[in-house]
């Protein structure tokens, strides 16, 4: 089976995004064989199961459930050490622990991965701050979390608390999800191609090849 559809499968159905990183960090640096972090994701053996799964979804969820105190953590690590033992030798298994959340920390610290690019949050700023100013309080009010990735258990509340320091004290900040991200994108897609306005909005290939970015932010800006 593609690598790349399975890790994006163990990635759907366990990461997370951290509310607190340090906290986090120090959880999946505990060695104890109850780390409430740490969750196994079974690979596919082409025979009695086509697909990969999470062994046990119940503790794989609960450290969502635990909130902000370590305290909290702990109580539950007993509870997960059995579930482990329940483990099949046989399968081809991978076990995650820190991964969970730093594979999704790289929405909001591209440099982490090398990345000479800005977080989501600081694109978010950048771009309101780029219109008009009577603009802004309406678009900070006014953000819209659509795609597959904010799916990612927390990753509102995590983008409110990023967002909040950065955005003028007198600004409100209201969040928005959608009820399926993964389309609405198709969907917003759809409704711009099929308004009678599209083609005034429209760059052509010539007029790209002739005049590049700059007939784009002429078509688009003024």
């Amino acid at each position: 089976m593609d690598q790349t559809f399975l890790m994006d499968d163990a990635k759907e159905k366990l990461c997370f995004v951290s509310l607190d990183l340090h906290r986090d960090l120090n959880l999946a640096r505990e060695r104890r064989t109850g780390n409430v972090l740490k969750s196994t994701y079974v690979l596919p053996d082409g025979v009695t199961h086509t697909k990969g799964y999470v062994k046990d979804p119940q503790s794989a969820k609960s450290f969502l459930t635990l909130g902000l105190s370590d305290g909290g953590a702990n109580t539950v690590m007993d509870k997960v050490d059995v579930e482990k033992k329940k483990a099949d030798m046989n399968k081809n298994e991978i076990d995650l622990t820190n991964e969970r959340f730093l594979v999704p920390e790289t929405l909001f610290q591209p440099a982490d991965l090398g990345m000479n690019q800005a977080g989501i949050a600081e694109c978010i700023v950048r771009a309101v701050s780029s219109c008009h100013s009577y603009l802004q309080p309406v678009l900070y009010q006014s953000i819209i979390l659509t795609g597959g990735s904010t799916l990612f258990p927390q990753l509102k509340e995590r983008l409110e608390r990023e967002l909040r320091p950065l955005v003028p004290d007198h600004f409100d900040v209201k969040i928005t999800t959608q009820e399926d991200p993964i389309l609405g994108v198709w969907r917003g897609g759809s409704l711009l191609a099929s308004s009678p306005d599209f083609e005034s909005m429209c760059v052509t290939k010539a007029e790209y090849e002739e005049l590049g970015s700059a007939r784009c932010r002429r078509r688009f800006f003024h």
